[in-house]
């Protein structure tokens, strides 16, 4: 059974790669993963506000011993907070790429023109093969425009690109208006992935304490629907690799995500629940499916539900909605 795959230009021997996550952050669990079949791994994020607050902690002791930026770093959070400080983050990338065979893919997460932009160059020199962008941003102000938020990306992306050879993959968003005119402009400006989607971690409020709180909820396999929905509306229409991340957990997730045209797709939540050793589970899982119903390769399926060719891709509009909410019975 065939179930190379490539992702961003890179041969992968599988689709099932482990997304950003602690995993990356022993190497034991990373050579785990490798054993286990992981086609490829991508580190856990490095982010502006580390970067910016370095370079803002090093400047104050070189030009202004006196605490003068005492303030401004205060809303930042404490370094000891972050796994990776940037100068750590950069050698655990050469120190994974000296221990496993397999793709690294950085990662990067910002929200604004800056040099914390520069550390993509220094993610390609220490041995990444390619790069994660993640733009998370929440557009607070209701003057902002649609337009104003999209051209963060689009900046962003456009600066890295100064900076790199490696290929680009963009970490979106499903709340764009237009998620697929939004991909196209990222693709013409030379990514060569979306990844869909990122998990906005939403806080809760303590009614007694009159606050706000914080909480990660591990993903399930009902988050993989909006997933699967825009891989299939995308596919055929990007001239980039589209991978899925956020809730598969399961060898159908995985199937279900290639037959609507992901290339590869990500799994973190189902690796931290039941271990490294899980991902073997799941590509020993995919390949007696695929075999069972007589499929050749992974590729041979890529695509075969997506709107182009799904029988009933009326089931991808606005008609599911309707029907789901008609044929509910009290």
């Amino acid at each position: 059974m065939e179930l190379s795959t490539t992702y961003l230009g890179l041969p992968l021997k599988n689709p099932v790669m482990s997304g950003a996550s602690p995993l990356v952050d022993q190497l034991d669990s990373v050579r785990r993963l490798e054993d286990a079949g992981a086609a490829a791994v991508v580190m856990r994020s490095l982010f502006e506000e580390q970067i910016t607050k370095e370079q803002i902690a090093e400047f104050a002791h070189t030009e202004n011993p006196a605490e003068s930026f005492s303030e401004a770093t205060s809303y930042f959070p404490r370094m000891e907070d972050y796994a990776f400080g940037p100068d750590r983050y950069l050698a655990q990338i050469a120190r994974i790429k000296e221990s496993v065979d397999i793709p690294v893919i950085g990662s990067l997460n910002g929200v604004s023109l800056g040099g914390w932009t520069d550390y993509a160059r220094l993610i390609e020199q220490a041995g990444a093969d390619a790069l994660e962008l993640n733009v998370y941003y929440i557009a607070t102000d209701p003057n902002e425009s649609g337009l104003e938020v999209a051209a963060r990306s689009f900046n962003i992306l456009k600066a890295v690109k100064q900076s790199v050879t490696i290929p680009i993959a963009m970490k979106l968003s499903p709340f764009f208006s237009s998620p697929g005119h939004f991909a196209k402009q990222l693709c013409a400006l030379g990514a060569s992935g979306v990844i869909l989607f990122n998990r906005f971690y939403q806080p809760d409020i303590d009614i007694e304490a009159l606050e706000a709180t914080h909480r990660l909820d591990l993903s399930d396999s009902s988050e993989l629907r909006l997933r699967l929905r825009w891989a299939a509306i995308l596919h055929g229409h990007l001239k980039a690799d589209i991978a899925v991340s956020g809730g598969v957990h399961t060898v159908e997730d995985i199937i279900k995500a290639i037959m609507c045209g992901a290339s590869v797709v990500q799994v973190v939540s189902c690796l931290l629940k039941y271990g490294p050793s899980h991902i073997g589970s799941l590509i020993t899982g995919l390949n007696h499916w695929l075999e069972y119903h007589e499929y050749e390769s992974v590729e041979q399926m890529r695509g075969s539900m997506s709107l182009q060719h799904c029988p009933d891709p009326t089931v991808f509009e606005r008609a599911n909605y309707l029907r789901v909410l008609q044929l509910w019975k009290v």
